[in-house]
């Protein structure tokens, strides 16, 4: 057992590898870096704003990261923040960084919805749950190193 779990995870580490690189060819092809395609990307699946500590969260990006590219951003006009409670704030999209959005992110949101709209409802919750149950589980375990 413990041979069919390590070639198996090999196999996991290779697709997700391979995963990570479409992603990253893909905001190479438009014009983009990793870290705005992903802030760009939690905003678009979010509207026209999120909040930042989403954008960390959802981007998996760390706060420096976002934060550095957040600044590129507003020097090229594509989002401002502005205060959404007492310690949060919200990245809006400016009239330029909706435009670039749907050239960009809405395009690899909309790829990414065709290719599960062709997979039958159960296997796609089926490969959620999955893979939500071994996030879940290698955090915990990631707890004990």
């Amino acid at each position: 057992m413990e041979h069919k779990a390590s070639t198996f995870m090999k196999r996991f580490n290779y697709l997700l590898g391979e995963t990570n690189a479409v992603y990253h060819d893909m905001a190479q092809r438009l014009g983009l870096s990793d870290s705005i395609m992903q802030i760009l990307y939690s905003i678009c699946d979010n509207g026209t704003s999120c909040l930042l500590q989403d954008i960390c969260r959802n981007s998996g990006l760390s706060k420096q990261t976002v934060n550095s590219a957040l600044r590129k951003m507003e020097a090229e006009e594509l989002v401002y923040l502005k205060p959404a409670g007492a310690k949060s704030k919200r990245v809006c999209l400016t009239e330029k960084g909706e435009c670039l959005s749907r050239q960009t992110a809405g395009k690899v949101l909309k790829i990414e919805n065709e290719i599960l709209s062709c997979w039958a409802k159960e296997d796609v919750q089926k490969y959620l749950e999955l893979t939500e149950a071994f996030l879940t589980a290698l955090r915990e375990k990631a707890k004990e190193l």
